[in-house]
């Protein structure tokens, strides 16, 4: 009976725990320590349901006689609970642990005001002990940021805040930046700040960075990755000092000064700004003009003193030097004796009879002093009557090719300069080209011209050639060649057959077309190049690229477009260069026609490696300028060292200039030289130079060190870039003095270095001989178009006119798979605005307009026949035939397929 109460009374007691959480039944044993209420050693902690895993909550207690979990305010189930009993040694006192598990659907199925919670209750004989509640949770992270980070452009030192806005989630996410896939640590970079609600914070931007920015967000569940935001730090363009005045232009009277300044100061950076305002300022000057001094006529003789002399004296002061000006040379008095070397200290102790006696002797003395001279002159006179086929030298010339220095009187006399080349007869040529021959045509073509002087056998269109001189390579310019003439200007009249004008030496020329010109009609055209500073004042980065070009007449109207062709100096890739071609309104201004690359019907412009072809219908001032897109555009640059011999003294003088890769650019450099008495002394090379805003270095290398030295601070010379970029009116870069140690050197050899920083560099090998007797003057051959300013009529032409009309008779007419006018520009490299030629009325005419302009140098006949051969127009077999005498064949077979 006791056992079934001792049971009775714990299954009640069993049954008040699930009933009702106050009960007070005592548990089934007593502990050795009354009075004690359970102590949680372990309370349950809060936790994440990830995915379907379930989570265990555990307690412990001591002294505890049952712990239950309480969940939602509904007791778990004693088979739900895992129990385990022990002793703590120290007290003696029992110690219980429990744990349940809570499955992801305990916590879905739960709906509640509150988050699913479970707790411990624990027993003991005094009563109970709750633990802390502790939250079950369902851990989740969405896909979708609620806010990306956006791109920004800041300017450099700016604030860059970039948003970020985590997705939902339990627990909440953390969030990380990246910056190019690498972690940002705030901590190592004060300047950066990550603790603002997940904001991203750059105080003060820099360079550095610059990036891709992502905001990574992570939680016990997954993690995500939001958007790339391109952050650009640029950089506006900021402009350099100004440099100092230029001296005047003028050396003489009115004239203009100009400083300049870059955009530098910094460079614009990273789409930044450009410079708003002018890079060159130009002021008037006037220079003082010196004025040599000339002698007053002389005055009277004074009267006689008493030592028998009496003076003249005369005064520079008709005018007197100034600024700088000559002083008159020889004497500013003269004496002579005034009793013709009878003179008479003491006239009162001289007697009457000694003065009659001088007198007497004077007078006879000059007696015998007539007759001697009359009888030499007439001994004289005999013998030029005994020798009068000997004829006097009436003239005197000398001709001075180094530095002219004027040591003694006797040097300075009349310098003349001989022709360089004799004229040659008038040649008359006929030509047979195996082009006519394959199209069948029996017509020849004839040249008929007067050879100009310095006409000579050409073929090579290099602007140099390569020559021999005692053993020894080497480009030598002969300066006397180069015309000094200051005007680049060539004019002729033209009709109704057209023909060429070229400005000689220059690579400009401009081609009329047969028919340009209205018939029983005559204009007289000129070609001109305009000399030193162009008035095209380029905007921003833009760049000269080639001369300004005028010809005209302006209201002159031609019927077809004339083909103007302007050498530049661009190595000309649309990558790195946007190229335009602009034109001088009649007001001064300068007005864009069109960029090379563009669709137009109203120009045409083709741009070869070293020259630009362009199809005009109208003339006017032209120039072509550049814009380089990258610090990768090059600007080709001729890079030539002179040399003479300075006036009394041991110097040598070395120049060394940079210019625009053109002919015209060059011969203006070699006409100075020539009147300064330089030299060419090493083949100009060519010298890549980069926008990239690095300077030149000019420096001479390899100097013999026992023969010649360097005077101090001359051995490098540093060039701005934008002197050399914008191509300087004054193209000369770099000057050295080099000092021999003896007058009997008379051989210096060296090396001049030119070289862009970061970029390109040139050595020129310079092997000359600085004595004028030891000098070779080797002639130096130009194009042919200096032979030939202007031609008139067919033979101006390449193509004879017989042929030319058989091409456009067959390739005007549209033809079966393409094979028209199209296919003909295709085959002659024109791919791109054949909408101009379209609007033409005869389309190939055009293109053989634009053909002849490209191969006025070589005249490549062969090279557009075999062209024709692949279009499939002809074909007969191509045959060598230039004999100068030919007669005409019949070809009935070739004139049929044409």
């Amino acid at each position: 009976m006791g056992l079934w109460k001792k049971r009775e009374k714990r299954d009640c007691s069993f049954g008040c725990l699930a009933g009702n959480e106050n009960s007070e039944a005592l548990p089934e044993s007593i502990p050795s320590a009354p009075g004690t209420l359970p102590h949680f050693l372990e309370e349950p902690d809060d936790s994440y349901i990830i995915k379907s895993n379930p989570i265990v909550l555990r307690c412990r207690a001591v002294p505890a006689m049952q712990i239950f979990f309480k969940c939602n305010g509904d007791w778990v189930h004693q088979n739900e609970h895992v129990s385990l009993e022990s002793l703590d040694e120290a007290t003696g006192l029992k110690v219980r642990e429990v744990s349940i598990n809570v499955t992801r659907q305990q916590v879905e199925d739960f709906h509640g005001p509150e988050d699913y919670w479970c707790q411990c209750v624990a027993w003991s004989h005094l009563g109970t002990s709750k633990s802390r509640k502790a939250s079950v949770r369902i851990a989740y992270l969405r896909k979708n940021f609620e806010q990306d980070p956006q791109g920004k452009e800041v300017p450099i030192e700016g604030m860059i805040v970039l948003h970020c806005r985590p997705p939902e989630g339990v627990p909440a996410a953390e969030v990380e930046w990246l910056k190019n896939e690498e972690p940002i640590d705030s901590n190592l970079d004060e300047n950066i700040d990550t603790r603002a609600d997940h904001n991203l914070i750059i105080r003060q931007a820099r360079l550095s960075d610059s990036g891709n920015y992502t905001c990574m967000a992570a939680n016990i569940v997954a993690k995500r990755r939001s958007l790339s935001a391109t952050v650009v730090v640029y950089v506006n363009g900021g402009w350099s000092s100004w440099t100092e005045w230029s001296s005047c232009n003028a050396r003489c009277g009115r004239g203009w000064q100009k400083r300049s300044r870059t955009c530098t100061n910094p460079a614009p950076l990273n789409g930044g700004a450009f410079c708003e305002g002018m890079s060159v300022q130009k002021i008037t000057c006037t220079s003082l003009c010196p004025v040599d001094g000339s002698w007053e006529v002389w005055s009277e003789w004074s009267v006689c003193s008493p030592e028998c002399e009496h003076l003249r004296v005369r005064e520079c002061a008709a005018p007197a030097p100034r600024n700088g000006g000559k002083h008159c040379e020889g004497l500013s008095q003269e004496s002579e004796n005034c009793t013709e070397g009878l003179c008479i200290q003491d006239v009162e102790r001289s007697g009457a009879i000694a003065l009659y006696s001088g007198l007497a002797a004077a007078v006879l003395a000059v007696a015998v002093l007539a007759l001697g001279v009359t009888l030499y002159r007439r001994s004289q006179s005999n013998s030029l009557l005994l020798n009068s086929s000997l004829q006097p030298e009436l003239t005197v010339s000398r001709t001075y090719s180094g530095p002219i220095c004027l040591q003694d009187p006797l040097d300075k006399e009349l310098m003349t300069e001989s022709s360089l080349f004799n004229p040659l007869a008038d040649i008359k040529v006929k030509v047979q080209s195996s082009f006519m021959v394959s199209l069948g045509v029996t017509d020849r073509a004839e040249y008929h011209g007067k050879a100009h002087p310095g006409t000579f056998p050409h073929g090579n269109p290099r602007p140099f050639g390569t020559i021999q001189a005692r053993n020894k390579a080497m480009f030598i310019q002969n300066l006397a060649s180069i015309s000094s003439s200051s005007e680049l200007r060539s004019s002729a009249l033209f009709g109704h057959l057209g023909g060429r004008l070229v400005v000689p030496n220059t690579g400009v020329s401009l081609l009329i077309p047969h028919g340009a010109i209205p018939e029983e009609s005559s204009w007289e055209i000129y070609l001109a190049i305009t000399q030193k500073e162009s008035s095209l004042e380029p905007e921003g980065p833009e760049v000269l690229l080639g001369p300004e070009v005028s010809c005209g007449p302006p209201e002159l109207a031609v019927s077809t477009p004339c083909a103007l062709s302007i050498p530049h100096c661009a190595h000309a890739d649309p990558q790195h260069w946007s190229i335009h071609l602009k034109r001088r309104t009649q007001q001064g201004k300068w007005e864009e026609v069109m960029s090379v690359e563009e669709e137009t019907t109203s120009c045409y412009c083709l741009l070869d490696p070293y020259a630009c072809h362009i199809l005009l219908n109208s003339f006017g001032t032209y120039a072509l300028i550049g814009e380089p897109i990258s610090d990768c555009a090059v600007r080709q640059l001729k890079v030539a060292v002179f040399g003479c011999l300075s006036c009394n003294s041991l110097d040598y003088n070395l120049r060394v200039y940079c210019v625009d890769n053109t002919p015209c650019a060059f011969q203006e450099v070699v006409s100075d030289e020539r009147l300064q008495g330089g030299q060419l002394l090493e083949e100009p090379k060519l010298l890549h130079f980069k926008g990239n805003t690095c300077s030149l270095q000019i420096s001479v290398l390899d100097v013999p060190p026992f023969l010649w030295r360097i005077k101090p601070f001359t051995a490098c010379q540093e060039v701005p870039f934008s002197r050399v970029w914008r191509g300087s009116p004054r193209p000369l870069l770099g000057a050295f003095s080099l000092e021999r140690f003896s007058p009997a050197t008379s051989q210096l050899c060296c090396t001049v270095c030119v070289r862009q920083l970061q970029g390109h560099e040139q050595l020129l090998h310079v092997q000359t001989s600085v004595l004028e007797a030891e000098r070779e003057n080797i002639t130096f051959f130009g194009h042919e178009d200096s032979a030939f300013p202007a031609q008139l009529g067919p033979k101006a032409f390449k193509i004879p006119r017989s042929i030319r009309q058989r091409i456009c008779a067959t390739f005007d007419t549209p033809g079966a798979k393409g094979k028209d006018w199209q296919l003909l520009a295709q085959k002659n490299s024109i791919s791109r605005n054949l909408s101009f030629f379209a609007a033409q009325s005869s389309p190939s005419a055009v293109i053989l307009d634009l053909w002849e302009a490209r191969h006025q140098h070589d005249g490549d006949l062969d090279s557009l026949a075999c062209a024709l051969e692949e279009i499939g127009r002809t074909h007969s077999k191509l045959s060598d035939v230039a004999e100068p005498e030919l007669e005409e064949p019949e070809f009935p077979g070739s004139r049929n397929g044409l």
